[in-house]
């Protein structure tokens, strides 16, 4: 089997030719080759010495629709570029759990999954092929079911996040003790060999952002009565509670989720966007402005620069 390649072995010259520069190629994940991976890697800030000062990295997670379009953007790429940082998007495919699978990526374990695991598993390959990238602690933010990933890592991998911008999730994570993963942490422990650690969220920077309208869900009220039946109906009090949350909309799940993680001693910053509803391209600039302060003082602690604003 041939080594990887590495930005270490490859003159400077040819690494925009080797499609080791700016956007990536979508690229199977070697220990789960049903998850990709792609990146954005600003060329003029990457440091190609054998000893390279290391950019900050941003992981940007998909929705629902698993959009990679983000990664393209405008104001995606202007980011990188001005920041600087990279980004990487990891691409979890629907039907991974079965043919009517979307969400088994959210709750970062599953029947046939272990999402946690594969973005671990990510970090570790970018880190062999790009030594000019920091691997070990990143930025997170992800939009709508991105927004739910986002939340749910930050809760088990603390240690390895150094700021959230948890965008608009359908559902939330408290840190209940009493009530099972993923909408509390009762069996944590035992699903992920893996303890909360209170102490070290409550160090990260977050931002919990929704827009103002974003307070109703999609579809009808006929979809949801339908859906609560196809999902085995409602439970002894006449409603079925994972739906009921979903039902209640956005902007007021983030308020609950707000007073529940700062009861524990975990601030979190509250944006909301007036006369924005369920738009992730209009939430994006306003995560990127909670992050890049963040990424900027992490890039001069890297590199002794001051980066470019």
């Amino acid at each position: 089997m041939h080594e990887p390649l590495s930005t270490a072995n490859i003159p400077p010259q040819f690494l925009q030719a080797a499609f080791l520069l700016g956007h990536t190629p979508l690229k199977a994940l070697e220990s789960e080759p049903r998850v990709s991976y792609s990146l954005y890697i600003p060329p003029k800030h990457y440091d190609t010495d054998s000893d390279p000062k290391q950019l900050p990295l941003v992981l940007l997670v998909h929705g629902t629709r698993r959009r990679l379009t983000a990664l393209y953007a405008e104001d995606v790429v202007s980011f990188a570029n001005s920041t600087p940082c990279v980004v990487l998007a990891p691409l979890f495919p629907s039907g991974l759990d079965g043919p009517n699978d979307l969400d088994s990526y959210k709750t970062l374990r599953s029947k046939s999954l272990s999402s946690d695991l594969a973005i671990l598993s990510i970090l570790e390959e970018v880190a062999t092929r790009w030594p000019g990238i920091r691997t070990d602690k990143v930025f997170m933010m992800g939009f709508s079911g991105g927004g739910q990933f986002t939340q749910r890592f930050l809760c088990l991998y603390p240690d390895r996040v150094l700021a959230a911008s948890v965008g608009a999730p359908g559902r939330t994570t408290i840190l209940d003790p009493e009530t099972p993963w993923p909408e509390g942490v009762a069996n944590v422990e035992t699903l992920f060999g893996r303890q909360i650690r209170k102490q070290l969220i409550q160090q990260v920077p977050i931002q919990l952002a929704v827009g103002s309208a974003d307070n109703h869900v999609h579809g009808n009220e006929e979809f949801w009565d339908w859906l609560e039946q196809f999902k085995g109906g409602k439970d002894k009090d006449g409603q079925n509670e994972e739906l009921k949350r979903m039902r209640q909309g956005r902007l007021q799940s983030l308020r609950d989720l707000k007073e529940a993680w700062e009861s524990e001693g975990i601030l979190c910053q509250l944006t909301i966007v007036d006369g924005v509803s369920h738009e992730g391209d209009k939430m994006r600039p306003h995560m990127l402005q909670f992050l890049r302060p963040l990424i900027q003082a992490e890039f001069q602690r890297l590199t002794g620069d001051e980066g470019e604003n």
